[in-house]
C-alpha cells in the first residue's frame, strides 16, 4: 500500500500542475522509494492504453513526444510502448507492427541517478495525461480481431511487386546526384503508381463493399511545415486520397484506398528528400554569389516546391486517366470524400504563408520541374498507345 501512496501522491502532484516545483517534489518522493518503480510503470501502460482509445497510435505519440520532450523521452515512450502492447498477443491494429519495429528500435535509456529518471518518466506521463481525443485511423489494440489487411499487403509477408518497384526508384532518385536522373527515375514511378491505382480500381469493381477507404497519419515536421503540408496534400489528391492537416500536433490524415495511401507515403516522403537535397544545393549557390541563408528563402522556396508540384502532378493525374475508367474512379473519389467527411465533419482552410523571396521562389520552381518533369513512358492500361 506504500508504494501505491508514494505513486498517487507524485502522480497527482506532476501530472496536472504548472512549473517545474511540483515536478520535483513528485520526482523526490519516486527517487527515494525504489519499490514504487513497478506501480509506476503500471501507472504508465494505463496512460498508454487511454491515449490508444482516444485516437492515438505509438507512431503519432512518438513524433510528439520526440518534438516536446527530447530523446531521453522517446527511449522511456519506447520501454513504455513495448511492455504494454505485449498484452495484446495478436490482436494489434493494422499497420501497428511496423510502428512497434520502429520504436524497438530504440537504444534502451540510461539509467542514471534515480532522480533524473524520475524526473524523465513524469515529463513523459505528463505528456500523455494530456493527450486529447482525435480522429481514430483503426481501433484500440485489444478492442477486437485484428483487422485483415487488403490482399498483397501486410500479413502476407510481401508488399506488392509495384510498390517494392516503386520504393526502389524512389530510392535510386534520392541517392543521385544527377537532376536529369532524379527527374526520370521519379517520373516512372510516378507513373507505375498512376498505372497500379487505375488497376486497384478496375479490379475493386463489382468487388464486396468491405473495400472501402481507410486512413493513416504522416508526420509534417516543422520547419516549414504550412508548406509540406500543402505538398503532402497535392500528393494526396493526386493520388486520389484526401489529407487533413493537424498543425498543433504535426501530422496530416489521409484518407484514401490502401494501395493509393501506401504511393502518397512514398512519394511525399521521396520529394521531401529531393526537395531538401534541392534547397541545400540552391542555398550553396546562393552563398558562393555572397548572399548569406535566410529563412525567408528557405519558406519561399518550399513554398513555390509545393505549388508547382501540384500543378504537375495535376496535369499527370488529369492526362493517366482513360475515359472509360471515369466511373468507376468517380466511385471510389465518392467513398474516400464520403470517409473524410465523417471522421473530419468540421474543417477549416489554413493560410499559406506568402513567398516573399524572389530567389527561394526561383528555386523552388525549378527543383519542383526537375523533381516532375514528364517523361515519355508506357501507355496506361485501357489506353491506345
Amino acid at each position: 500500500m506504500g508504494t501505491v501512496n508514494t505513486v498517487e501522491k507524485a502522480l497527482a502532484a506532476a501530472l496536472y500542475a504548472e512549473g517545474d516545483a511540483s515536478l520535483d517534489a513528485a520526482a523526490s518522493l519516486l527517487a527515494a522509494d525504489p519499490g514504487a518503480d513497478a506501480e509506476l510503470r503500471r501507472r504508465g501502460e494505463e496512460l498508454l492504453r487511454r491515449a490508444w482509445e482516444r485516437g492515438w497510435q505509438p507512431a503519432d505519440v512518438a513524433r510528439l513526444v520526440r518534438r516536446d520532450l527530447g530523446e531521453v523521452h522517446h527511449r522511456l515512450l519506447a520501454e513504455l510502448v513495448a511492455a504494454e502492447s505485449a498484452h495484446y498477443g495478436p490482436r494489434l491494429p493494422h499497420r501497428w507492427e511496423a510502428q512497434l519495429r520502429d520504436l524497438a528500435g530504440e537504444v534502451p535509456p540510461q539509467r542514471g541517478d534515480r532522480f533524473g529518471r524520475a524526473t524523465a518518466v513524469l515529463e513523459l506521463y505528463r505528456l500523455l495525461a494530456r493527450l486529447p481525443r482525435i480522429e481514430a485511423v483503426a481501433p484500440p489494440p485489444g478492442a477486437g480481431p485484428r483487422a485483415a489487411p487488403a490482399p498483397g499487403r501486410e500479413g502476407t509477408g510481401r508488399e506488392p511487386r509495384m510498390l517494392t518497384r516503386v520504393r526502389a526508384l524512389l530510392a535510386k532518385a534520392e541517392a543521385t546526384g544527377y537532376p536529369q536522373e532524379a527527374e526520370a527515375l521519379t517520373a516512372k514511378a510516378q507513373e507505375l503508381m498512376a498505372r497500379h491505382s487505375i488497376d486497384e480500381a478496375v479490379l475493386a469493381q463489382g468487388a464486396p463493399a468491405a473495400h472501402t477507404p481507410s486512413a493513416r497519419r504522416i508526420g509534417v515536421d516543422a520547419p516549414y511545415e504550412t508548406a509540406k503540408a500543402v505538398l503532402l496534400d497535392v500528393v494526396s489528391s493526386a493520388n486520389r486520397c484526401k489529407a487533413v492537416w493537424n498543425g498543433p500536433f504535426g501530422f496530416s490524415t489521409v484518407v484514401g484506398f490502401e494501395g493509393d495511401l501506401e504511393a502518397v507515403e512514398l512519394l511525399y516522403t521521396s520529394l521531401l528528400v529531393q526537395g531538401t537535397r534541392a534547397m541545400t544545393a540552391a542555398e550553396s549557390a546562393q552563398r558562393a554569389g555572397g548572399r548569406k541563408r535566410t529563412r525567408t528563402f528557405r519558406q519561399s522556396f518550399w513554398t513555390a516546391y509545393a505549388s508547382r508540384i501540384g500543378e504537375h502532378l495535376a496535369a499527370v493525374a488529369e492526362e493517366a486517366v482513360p475515359g472509360e475508367l471515369l466511373p468507376v474512379l468517380a466511385t471510389r473519389d465518392l467513398a474516400v470524400a464520403d470517409r473524410t467527411r465523417r471522421m473530419f465533419p468540421e474543417t477549416r482552410t489554413a493560410r499559406v504563408r506568402s513567398a516573399t523571396d524572389a530567389a527561394g521562389w526561383r528555386d523552388g520552381t525549378s527543383a519542383a520541374d526537375r523533381a516532375h518533369r514528364a517523361s515519355p513512358g508506357r501507355p496506361l492500361p485501357g489506353r491506345r498507345a
